[in-house]
């Protein structure tokens, strides 16, 4: 069969920046009008803008999303001998995160349609050392909060929600990272508030855990050269702050267009046998539109549209508990494991075009049926 090459890459950030540029660029000089690079003007702005956007009394910025979950399990005081329940299904950063504090990742199955953490598995997880639960919104697709919350609160639990991809997704039209005791959320460049280098943000209304993280973020300490405690050099970049500051305003019309596209590839992928499309559940804001290729052909399908110049990743090839630094420590979690031999994320943007859209959905069915 011959093919035309095209090229669709799994994201394309070149529309977005053509149409902010001029905001970008007026942004980036106030700073370096100002010179404030470190903590300065558009740092605190930021910081209230998107507490206002999230409906929480406090955001604090800082390096990135990982910091930001280091930072909050910290705040939180978890550390050696403490177990944090999560999920196996996701960036090595959410366990690394439990980690890092010394504590100990257990790891609960997903659910298989979700991919998000079983929340009917969790208690049966839960020991005398359990501290907190932490669950991802994976893919941008909310985890049942309401369940979540119930756990912790009648056994005494911490919550801190990984949003990473999450931001602007809500739950029963709650925005996520806003139900426990901490959100941490990522600005890497291709989140759906991305910034253009690396930065992160943790969200709490609890005025002493906001004091405690504003403190860890600058070394320990909340007067200069006071250290109290160990703490971290993870400060927002200013000039990341204005870029991010820009952008803000556009999230809940970027996230409906993810929606739309989403909407189409399931449209276009329906009856297509071998995929299976995600659901497109309220909340959902589709940082990835992620599809599970049946028949062990994920691979091959994978293969064939790069041979087309269509770019696809696999989120995730190796659950958290089969990677190097944990295998062997926990028995296998069978829906995790089939997940990442199944899973294929396709082109997903707020600027993806419908016509490149249906050019990946005959890609796809093309690959199928050959």
């Amino acid at each position: 069969m011959t093919t035309t090459r095209i090229h669709i890459p799994i994201l394309d950030m070149k529309p977005e920046i053509d149409e902010l540029r001029p905001e970008i660029m007026a942004a980036i000089g106030r700073v370096l009008d100002r010179a404030d690079f470190i903590m300065g003007e558009d740092v605190l702005l930021f910081e209230q803008e998107i507490a206002a956007y999230l409906g929480v009394k406090h955001a604090i910025g800082v390096n990135s999303g990982t910091d930001a979950l280091v930072i909050a399990l910290r705040a939180l005081g978890i550390g050696l001998g403490d177990e944090v329940i999560t999920t196996p299904f996701t960036f090595f950063a959410t366990a690394e995160s439990i980690s890092t504090v010394g504590a100990t990742p257990v790891f609960v199955d997903i659910d298989p349609v979700s991919l998000n953490i079983n929340v009917e598995l969790i208690e049966a997880a839960i020991t005398e050392r359990t501290r907190a639960i932490m669950p991802v919104h994976l893919f941008g697709n909310p985890v049942d909060m309401t369940r979540i919350m119930d756990i912790a609160t009648r056994h005494g639990l911490k919550v801190v929600e990984d949003c990473a991809q999450s931001l602007g997704a809500r739950w029963r039209g709650q925005q996520t990272g806003t139900f426990g005791d901490f959100g941490a959320y990522s600005f890497f460049p291709s989140k759906n508030l991305g910034a253009y280098g690396d930065g992160g943000l943790i969200a709490t209304n609890d005025d002493t855990l906001a004091d405690l993280a504003r403190m860890l973020r600058v070394h320990g300490s909340r007067k200069k050269y006071h250290n109290e405690v160990v703490g971290y050099n993870s400060r927002l970049d200013t000039l990341q702050a204005a870029i991010l500051r820009v952008k803000l305003p556009h999230v809940d019309k970027w996230n409906a267009h993810r929606r739309e596209v989403a909407r189409q590839y399931n449209e276009g992928l329906a009856g297509v046998a071998g995929i299976v499309a995600p659901d497109l559940t309220d909340g959902h804001v589709f940082h990835q539109y992620t599809v599970r290729v049946q028949n062990g052909n994920r691979d091959e399908v994978q293969k064939r549209l790069a041979d087309q110049g269509i770019g696809t990743m696999i989120y995730y090839p190796i659950p958290q508990d089969e990677l190097p630094i944990y295998k062997g420590k926990f028995s296998e979690f069978y829906n995790s494991s089939s997940a990442a031999k199944h899973v294929l994320s396709l082109p997903m943007g707020h600027f993806l075009d419908i016509h490149l859209q249906r050019s990946v959905i005959d890609s796809i069915t093309n690959s199928l049926l050959t």
